[in-house]
Formats: structure tokens, C-alpha cells, sequence
């Protein structure tokens, strides 16, 4: 009997620890946050659209989470920033593990600067250089591609809505 109160005592312990680490998982699920979607577009000087399906980071845990801890984001989609101001803007790549292009846009939509290739889980500053209002975060490669510059303007209906 004092064996099966053992390996009772055993199981009990193991059911407890399998408990813990679920609720663990479960609490860690719950801090990432959730984002909305939304359609937009570049659209080039010449008026050539280039469409891509944009999560939204409007709050700043939302902004704080960005793509951190990704591994892989289809070629059509990115992240719109909103910080909600115009204002000088610093990002970087920590726990970033794809490489980003990044468009700094003003609050009427107009790209003003873009960094191409940021480097994955760098701790550099990354600044816009220039007062913006969002940032849109597309795979690297994806301004070269589609031969973005700045100038060019996205279509977005959260930057319409949120007016000038």
C-alpha cells in the first residue's frame, strides 16, 4: 500500500505541475494582444494600387507588441501603427524576428520616409526622421518590389477616418 500512496503522491504532483503550466500557457496566450484588420493600399505616383491586409496597432500595448515574436507574415499583409499625434517616431527590432520595411507616414497618408530591411532583433533606434502619425510594417523586400518612394500615399480607411 505504501507504494500506491507513492505513486498516488506522484501522479497528484504531476497533475499539478501539467495544471500549472497549462494556466501559464493560458496567461500567456491572454497577454498578446489582438488586433483589428483592416484593407489598404500604396498607391504609386503613376496611380499603380498595391493592396496589402494591415492588422491595426492603435493602443500602446498594442504598439509595444508590433510584430515581436513572429516568424512569419504572409507577403500581402503588414501592421499599420497609429500613435494618435504627429511626432517624431522611433521603432525598433527587438524580438522582431522578420526583416521589415518600414513606411513613416503623415497624418494625410503621404509616405515621408521609409527604411528598408530593418535588421531582425536589432536594438538600433530605427527614426522617421520627420514628424509622422503611422508606421506601416511590410515584409523586407516588399517597397523594392513594388518600387515604393516616398510621396507615394496609402489608402487607408482608418487614416480617412482619422482625418487631417
Amino acid at each position: 500500500m505504501g507504494v500506491v500512496r507513492r505513486k498516488s503522491g506522484l501522479f497528484h504532483c504531476s497533475v499539478l505541475v501539467a495544471l500549472f503550466l497549462s494556466l501559464l500557457c493560458v496567461a500567456a496566450a491572454r497577454a498578446e494582444e489582438s488586433f483589428g484588420k483592416e484593407r489598404l493600399a500604396v498607391v504609386s505616383g503613376d496611380g499603380k494600387r498595391h493592396e496589402f491586409s494591415a492588422e491595426l496597432a492603435l493602443t500602446p500595448e498594442q504598439r509595444a507588441q508590433g510584430l515581436m515574436n513572429r516568424r512569419l507574415m504572409a507577403p500581402d499583409q503588414g501592421m499599420l501603427f497609429a500613435f494618435g499625434e504627429t511626432r517624431l517616431v522611433m521603432m525598433w527590432m527587438k524580438n522582431t524576428y522578420l526583416p521589415l520595411d518600414m513606411l513613416f507616414i503623415d497624418k494625410s497618408g503621404i509616405i515621408k520616409t521609409i527604411k528598408e530591411d530593418a535588421e531582425p532583433l536589432s536594438e538600433a533606434i530605427i527614426s522617421s526622421n520627420v514628424p509622422v502619425a503611422y508606421v506601416l510594417e511590410l515584409n523586407a523586400g516588399t517597397v523594392r518590389t513594388h518600387a515604393i518612394v516616398p510621396g507615394d500615399r496609402v489608402d487607408s480607411p482608418f487614416i480617412r477616418n482619422a482625418g487631417p
